[in-house]
């Protein structure tokens, strides 16, 4: 099963794959989502968003933003 993470940004789309978790920068400490995840949304702080694609981790640092999580959907919108 994989979540769907797209990550945009004013200047457009960074981020547009299947991936099998999530890790982002949240206000309190990063936290990590998998597959069936709770819905929620929540605001972003200045960090990396790490995600695993076809078994590479990869990473994206960001200064903030928003995401939305639901329907193993991970939404981003970031200040990259």
């Amino acid at each position: 099963m994989a979540i769907q993470l797209h990550i945009l940004s004013p200047e457009g789309t960074l981020v547009r794959a299947d991936v099998s978790l999530v890790t982002l920068p949240g206000m309190l400490s990063p936290f990590t989502v998998l597959p069936g995840h709770a819905a929620l949304v929540t605001a972003l702080e200045e960090g990396d968003v790490r995600y695993v694609e076809n078994g590479a981790e990869k990473r994206l640092h960001i200064k903030e933003g928003f995401a939305e999580v639901g329907d193993d959907k991970v939404n981003v919108c970031v200040e990259a």
